[in-house]
């Protein structure tokens, strides 16, 4: 009875997790500002103890409700006054800009010279006469805008033009054809088939993946590989 129990509020913690994720919206660990870590931190911690307290689930289950809540009305707030937004979520600050290091700004970013240095070695910078400007961002990461000569090329500085590019559409995944995508091509099964014979395929079961290219009016194929491969490169 009580393994019947601990099943149960488990799958309660892991529901109540899923929703609660989805009320304050995904986001990458890098994105997370100090709030939202430490919310984080504080539900996972609450729905590991909901999972095995048999006794009173229900206060596991308001606490992880009233941190998700409070996240989620964070976020209102914060995104409704620029105020709110800086004081608690935090403001970037400048600790570089045109050849000067911005000490008590590092000192508030917690972060020393060497820190800083690492920073920038780690984005390819290892000459801050290279730098135009380094930001400290809310999430902890630094942007770094590099001065216009060390920048790269861009097809403007050439004086190009080039076709602006779409991202590819996935007609085809694991063998089997995805129509509505297809539809939304412009293109239908015939256009497909054809494409296919075109590149040597006679059924659309033998390729992984395919993809349209809307652009160029192209198909790309990639089909399953046949055997192993037993070279590692990256071993």
């Amino acid at each position: 009875m009580e393994i019947f129990k601990i099943v149960l509020t488990s799958i309660a913690s892991v529901i109540t997790l899923f929703l609660l994720t989805k009320l304050m919206g995904n986001k990458q660990v890098s994105q997370l500002s100090m709030f939202d870590y430490i919310i984080g931190i504080s539900i996972g911690s609450i729905a590991a103890e909901f999972a095995t307290e048999l006794e009173n689930p229900e206060h596991s289950l308001a606490a992880m409700l009233i941190y998700g809540v409070s996240a989620y009305l964070v976020s209102v707030v914060t995104g409704k006054s620029t105020r709110m937004r800086k004081i608690i979520i935090g403001r970037p600050l400048i600790l570089f800009d045109k050849g000067k290091l911005y000490r008590n700004n590092l000192k508030k970013a917690r972060i020393d010279i060497s820190d800083f240095l690492t920073h920038c070695r780690s984005q390819g910078y290892f000459d801050l006469s290279q730098i135009q400007t380094a930001v400290f961002e809310y999430n902890g990461s630094i942007s770094i805008l590099p001065v216009e000569v060390n920048r790269p090329l861009e097809p403007s500085d050439m004086n190009l033009n080039p076709v602006q590019q779409e991202i590819l559409v996935n007609v085809i995944l694991d063998g089997n054809i995805n129509k509505e995508n297809l539809r939304r091509t412009g293109k239908d099964e015939v256009w497909l088939a054809k494409k296919l014979k075109e590149q040597g395929v006679h059924q659309a079961k033998e390729i992984y993946l395919g993809c349209v290219n809307t652009v160029e009016n192209t198909l790309v194929l990639y089909p399953f590989a046949v055997g192993e491969k037993n070279f590692d490169p990256f071993e």
